[in-house]
C-alpha cells in the first residue's frame, strides 16, 4: 500500500514552529506533498531520514512554492508544466514513478474581485492538457506490453466543486474559489478521465472541509471549504483503497488530505 499526504502549509517555516516534524512522523507517508511553502532555496534545512525531497520555488520571495518528500526513488522529476507564462511561481512538481506520475500542484487563486480569473482559466486549460498528456504516455511494462501510467494529482486546487463542498454556498457564489467558471473547469477535469477520490469514497459526506478562513472563528464554527484534493486518472480506480481529510491536524489554515493506493 502507498500512503500519500498533501498539505498546504501556508508558510513552511511557520508550521515548523507548530510541530510539523511530529506531524510528518505521525502521518508516516510514502509521499508527502506540500504547497505554499513560501520559501526560496537555502532558506530551510528540513530533511527526514529515509526521504528525498524535491522543491519548486517561486521567483517572487515568500510566495507560493511546492515540494514533495518521497521514500521511493523517482524515475524522473519535472518542475512546472513547460509553459513559461505559468512556470515562475513554483506551482508544480511532478515525480515520474515506475507505474504512475505524482503531480503536486498549488493552483493560482482568482483573487479578490476575481482579478486573476482570466489567467486562472488559461492555467486550468493548460494544466489539464499537461495532465492528459501524462495520462496518455505509454511505457513498456514488466510483462513487455505497452501501458499507460496512472496520474495522481494532489494539492490546493483552489476550488470547491459542488455546494456540498463548502459551508455557505449561497453567499459565496461567484467569490474566488466558487465561481461558475472555476467549478466548470473542475468538472472538465473529471470528464477528461479523472476521479475526485474523496467523493469516490464519500459521495454524500457533508461538513468535512480542508480550509477555513483565519477570520470570524471559521475553524471553530467549521465554516470551511473543501479545496484540497487527490484526483487520479481513471486507470487507477481499481487501486483506490481509501481517502481521508485530517481535520484534527492544525498548524495551517488548511489541513492535510490523504490517499491510500494499492501497489
Amino acid at each position: 500500500m502507498y500512503k500519500f499526504i498533501s498539505w498546504n502549509v501556508n508558510g513552511l517555516r511557520a508550521v515548523c514552529g507548530k510541530g510539523f516534524a511530529d506531524i510528518f512522523a505521525e502521518l508516516d507517508a510514502d509521499f508527502f506533498c506540500l504547497q505554499e511553502t513560501k520559501l526560496q532555496e537555502g532558506q530551510i534545512d528540513l530533511e527526514f531520514p529515509g526521504y528525498k525531497s524535491y522543491w519548486n520555488y517561486a521567483d517572487k520571495k515568500g510566495y507560493s512554492g511546492t515540494a514533495i518528500y518521497t521514500r521511493h526513488e523517482p524515475v524522473s522529476v519535472n518542475y512546472g508544466i513547460g509553459i513559461d507564462e505559468h512556470d515562475h511561481e513554483g506551482r508544480v512538481v511532478t515525480l515520474e514513478m515506475e507505474d504512475f506520475y505524482l503531480v503536486c500542484v498549488y493552483t493560482p487563486n482568482s483573487q479578490d474581485g476575481l482579478k486573476r480569473l482570466d489567467y486562472r482559466m488559461k492555467w486550468e486549460n493548460d494544466f489539464r492538457a499537461y495532465l492528459c498528456g501524462l495520462a496518455s504516455k505509454e511505457y513498456v511494462a514488466g510483462d513487455g506490453k505497452m501501458k499507460t501510467k496512472g496520474v495522481i494529482v494532489c494539492g490546493d486546487l483552489n476550488v470547491a466543486h459542488k455546494e456540498i463542498d463548502l459551508k455557505n454556498p449561497k453567499t459565496n457564489r461567484m467569490n474566488a474559489g466558487f465561481t461558475d467558471e472555476e467549478r466548470a473547469q473542475f468538472t472538465n477535469l473529471l470528464e477528461a478521465g479523472f476521479i475526485d477520490t474523496f467523493r469516490h469514497f464519500y459521495p454524500d459526506q457533508t461538513d468535512i472541509y480542508s480550509w477555513w478562513s483565519y477570520r470570524f472563528q471559521a475553524r471553530q464554527k467549521n465554516a470551511g471549504w473543501r479545496i484540497d484534493y487527490f484526483v487520479v486518472s481513471e486507470n487507477l480506480r481499481d487501486r483506490l483503497e481509501g481517502a481521508k481529510i485530517h481535520t484534527e491536524i492544525f498548524g495551517s489554515d488548511h489541513c492535510p488530505v490523504e490517499l491510500l493506493l494499492k501497489r
